[in-house]
């Protein structure tokens, strides 16, 4: 046996040849994991999408302020008046970990720069952990197998490139560490190793959690293996203190941070407590059990036990989880908020994109479940065969729920695929006479796992890394286009308003303004105050008289009048004022002077309902305090044969794009609007909404796409032909008026236009 060889011992432990080999795939892994997840780099060194800006400020907030202030921090410059209690609302353990980091490892670069690179390494060496967590569910090759697929699967590296500073990478990494402890402490009884390994499996998991939320998924498998732990390992006392070692060890980690804690205070705690109790209850019952009625009594346990479980979320004491959980556990909800609709990574996933992200490793998944199911072809504990098909089972199934969550579809294929693979080659192997199939074999699985990668030309899974960082392109829908309009615009700003300068925007670009700008916004990223996002979606539909009066009003004077009363109705309604519509109309009339005093500050759990305290106003009917409003644009510039004269396309994934939502989410009559197509707007909305007439183009004409005949009105498959046209530019008789507009859009260069437009509010308008 050559793989067997010793080369070199070092203490008791012989190093061999097949420790080599399995050092050298890891290096390959990590390697491949590193080298597609630095791609963007090509377009410029920036943090990723949105988010990981205002993680990046938490962490440079931390290092600069230190960590008590960290968590006693009301950023001020979020959430305009409210503000946001910041170590309440966030990921904090990726800002603690990035800010541990940082003096130790940053060797000379700036804390940008740190936290670019950060996602880069952390999303790469989860690969190793990747291979721990599946060596001992399905053996040494199994998790060689599952640490280079980790490595190229399309959802996990796509949501932990270089400057994706946000959650996933760190969670993840967090997160198969606790499994990984998890199922080896479980795996054999070894005393004070399997309870040391317990307990640090829930301090990772608090950690994975405190991340990010998603890592809540890992509660679902553990709660089913929970279940059925009593039916096959009950020899001994083993998983009577093991399991609640565990439990415990998550729930007392999970209550010293303020987010986490509200998790496993409520649904998170409860999920996890019962099945230990059942585990506990069960080694009791099955102890004074004759040998053939213990698989019975503990039956008759279970059922009970679920059954208590169903009562108690149906009685309402425990509070359910928010729409995006409910809806992971339950893919066929339909969420009713369009707020929570218009994000576009809760929209529903497709057969065609969950193939496309998992390809031929599918037919490893299928190769997988079967030996998984099968008695006489493998020889893995069964515990581990059962935690393994939970795992993967499970993950495939939330991962139906919304595009974001095929991630954990991957963690399921990597499972089954990695041990099928594993255990087919072992089978290839094993068979004498057969030296065609076993030099066939690992040809057809090298050519398995480059296809993917490889074809087709454009739209492999390579090209899934290769566009450029979200403040580059602007979050457009053109790929591979790179301008720094965001960058001077934010630039802009920081040298052009005061340092009190409040910035109204749609809340896609809080954080950017909030970062880059170091000015206070309306709203931002965090969504913390749905009603808040829902106004200024109103704001930006609506008339400019309503739209000015909303936003130059300060927070102490009631706008209820510039409202209609179906988008003020649907928004009381739906956060849950006592007494609705009717009951704020009650209230405001018996009780005038309250209107009039300034709203408290009100955080997340407070904004829920509205944070009403008797004494405190309803910040709903309250002015926004503007000082400036930003919109973006994206589009494409073109020219005809005959002119030098800029035309122009609007649908580029900017504002523009937006305006179906913003019509939904402040209850407007959408075809009032936007016309049949969902695309191009009426002339009401050119002429009548603020959006429109602070969009700086005009429709010249509307082409037939097959004939490219125009004409001068619309009809169902035509499309919209711009020219510039800038409505709002006087700064005495406007209500906005233009200060800035960035370099795209005065640029005379065919192509992707990407441009930020930022209007003064002019607070000596009289309308």
């Amino acid at each position: 046996m050559v793989s067997n060889q010793k080369l070199f011992s070092v203490g008791n432990f012989d190093f061999r040849l097949q420790h080599l080999l399995v050092i050298g795939i890891l290096i390959l892994a990590v390697s491949i994991g590193m080298l597609i997840r630095s791609t963007p780099t090509s377009y410029g060194f920036e943090l990723f999408e949105f988010d990981p800006f205002f993680n990046f400020r938490a962490t440079e907030y931390i290092l600069e302020n230190g960590t008590d202030a960290y968590f006693n921090w009301i950023d001020e410059k979020s959430w305009h008046p409210f503000g946001r209690n910041v170590s309440e609302t966030s990921q904090v353990t990726l800002h603690l970990t990035a800010a541990s980091l940082y003096p130790i490892f940053n060797f000379g670069s700036s804390v940008y720069d740190f936290t670019i690179l950060l996602p880069l390494v952390f999303g790469s060496l989860t690969a190793i952990v990747v291979f721990a967590f599946v060596r001992v569910l399905g053996g040494t090759t199994a998790g060689l197998f599952a640490a280079l697929i980790f490595s190229i699967s399309v959802p996990i590296f796509t949501r932990g490139l270089i400057g994706w500073f946000k959650s996933e990478p760190l969670g993840l990494f967090f997160a198969f560490i606790a499994m990984y402890l998890f199922v080896s402490g479980l795996k054999f009884n070894k005393g004070k190793i399997s309870f040391v390994k317990l307990i640090a499996a829930g301090f990772f998991l608090s950690l994975g959690l405190s991340a990010w939320g998603g890592i809540l998924f890992f509660l679902i498998p553990i709660v089913l293996f929970y279940f059925s732990l009593p039916f096959f390992k009950n020899k001994d006392n083993f998983i009577m203190w093991a399991a609640p070692t565990f439990s415990v060890s998550l729930i007392l980690f999970s209550l010293i941070f303020e987010r986490t804690s509200t998790f496993i205070i409520g649904y998170a705690g409860l999920a996890i407590l019962v099945p230990t109790i059942f585990i506990i209850i069960s080694g009791i019952v099955m102890k004074f059990s004759s040998e053939r009625a213990k698989i019975r009594n503990c039956t008759i346990v279970l059922i009970a036990f679920v059954t208590s479980g169903i009562g108690i979320i149906n009685s309402g004491i425990i509070p359910l989880p928010s729409f995006r959980y409910l809806n992971a556990v339950n893919p066929f909800l339909t969420a009713s908020d369009t707020l929570t609709d218009s994000v576009a990574e809760h929209t529903t996933t497709s057969l065609l994109l969950s193939f496309t992200f998992l390809s031929v490793f599918l037919i490893f998944a299928v190769i997988g479940i079967w030996f998984l199911f099968s008695k006489k072809t493998i020889n893995l504990k069964t515990d581990m065969r059962i935690f393994a098909v939970f795992t993967s089972i499970i993950a495939i199934y939330v991962s139906s729920a919304f595009v974001r969550l095929e991630l954990f579809a991957s963690v399921g294929i990597i499972i089954l695929g990695s041990i099928g693979l594993a255990i087919l080659s072992q089978k290839i192997f094993e068979q004498k006479n057969q030296n065609f199939t076993k030099l066939i074999f690992p040809i057809i699985i090298i050519i398995l796992f480059i296809i993917p990668v490889t074809a087709p030309e454009g739209n492999n899974w390579l090209t899934w890394a290769d566009f450029p960082p979200s403040i580059l392109s602007g979050g457009s829908t053109f790929s591979g286009f790179s301008s720094s309009d965001w960058k001077d615009a934010m630039n802009w700003v920081k040298e052009n308003t005061p340092d009190d300068a409040v910035i109204a925007s749609w809340w896609d670009y809080g954080y950017w303004i909030t970062t880059l700008s170091e000015r206070t916004t309306i709203t931002d990223n965090a969504t913390l105050i749905d009603w808040q996002i829902k106004k200024m979606g109103y704001t930006l539909i609506t008339n400019p008289e309503n739209s000015w009066h909303i936003l130059s009003s300060d927070y102490n004077t009631d706008v209820s009048q510039y409202m209609s009363d179906d988008f003020f109705k649907k928004v009381i309604d739906s956060s849950r004022v006592d007494g609705g519509f009717e009951g704020y109309l009650e209230d405001k009339r018996l009780n005038p002077d309250r209107y009039d005093d300034r709203c408290k500050p009100i955080f997340k759990a407070e904004a829920q309902n509205l944070g009403v305290p008797e004494e405190s106003c309803n910040p709903i009917a309250k002015g926004m305090d503007a000082d400036y409003i930003l919109i973006y644009l994206a589009g494409e510039r073109f020219y005809t044969q005959d002119s030098n004269i800029p035309l122009y396309t609007l649908e580029g994934g900017g504002d523009e794009s937006k305006k179906t939502w913003f019509a939904k989410i402040s209850n407007h009559q959408v075809s009032k609007y936007i016309q049949d197509d969902n695309i191009t707007p009426t002339d009401y909305y050119m002429e009548k909404s603020t959006l429109g007439l602070l969009t700086p183009f005009s429709i010249l004409k509307y082409v037939e796409p097959n004939t490219g005949r125009t004409f001068d009105d619309y009809y169902s498959g035509f499309i919209p032909v711009y020219v510039n046209d800038l409505k709002l530019k006087d700064p005495e008789n406007d209500p906005f008026y233009l200060v800035y507009a960035s370099p795209s859009f005065y640029s005379q260069q065919p192509g992707p236009m990407s441009t930020v437009l930022i209007y003064k509010i002019n607070h000596d308008y009289n309308s």
